[in-house]
């Protein structure tokens, strides 16, 4: 007789719609996976942004659209776009053409350099609001999990405090799940253990930006690269 609230092989969290094939891959290989890069940091960022008021789904399907647009998320690169090269991403059919989200992005790209400047990478300020380790949570069902939490509202006002935009305290927790700052795959869900053998073996979390240059250089089995 099976345990109680043992995971079935397979068994996914209820937001995953199994006929949605990117869906289903981005939450079986990237969702919760602690990143340590600062692209792909950025990356959370101008797609969690875009996001705001959208479903998840229609992103992914735009994800190579603003992989290709943004200069395959190089903050360097995408901070020095200029007001031209925004007016040629509002036709750009491949993106999410709201004016306010590109131009977002840009200033979040100029933004993040200052805090690597301050920080030495975006990597080691954005883990500091978890204290350097990934949160496990144990929810039950997806309903437990709440839109924001008073990490996601901190590191939500220290953001625009920094001059971040679109970064609201439910956007950033979105950005902290999906990043990894947070395990809440449901425990039912076969990556909620996945993820967490995986951060207890690997100690993840940076404690400075050289360990932080050495993490994103270590290959992780369990990241999409």
């Amino acid at each position: 007789m099976a345990r109680r609230n043992e995971t079935k092989p397979g068994q996914r969290c209820s937001w995953v719609n199994l006929d949605d094939t990117l869906l289903v891959e981005y939450h079986d290989r990237e969702w919760g996976v602690p990143a340590h890069s600062d692209r792909k940091h950025f990356e959370g960022l101008v797609l969690s942004g875009a996001q705001a008021g959208l479903n998840w789904s229609l992103v992914l399907k735009k994800r190579e659209g603003y992989r290709r647009a943004f200069e395959k998320f190089d903050p360097e690169k995408v901070a020095r776009y200029s007001g031209r090269q925004i007016q040629t991403l509002l036709a750009d059919a491949d993106i999410i053409r709201n004016r306010m989200k590109i131009e977002g992005a840009v200033r979040n790209a100029r933004a993040l350099l200052k805090v690597q400047e301050e920080f030495g990478d975006f990597d080691s300020y954005c883990w500091r609001f978890v204290d350097g380790r990934p949160k496990l949570n144990r929810w039950k069902t997806t309903r437990e999990i709440p839109a924001s939490t008073p990490e996601s509202e901190t590191f939500s006002k220290d953001l625009k405090r920094r001059g971040f935009s679109f970064v609201g305290p439910t956007v950033i927790y979105a950005y902290m799940q999906a990043i990894g700052m947070v395990n809440d795959h449901i425990i039912g869900c076969f990556r909620h253990g996945e993820i967490s053998k995986a951060n207890r073996e690997e100690k993840v979390g940076p404690v400075s930006a050289k360990e932080s240059h050495r993490t994103r250089l270590r290959k992780n089995a369990l990241s999409w690269q």
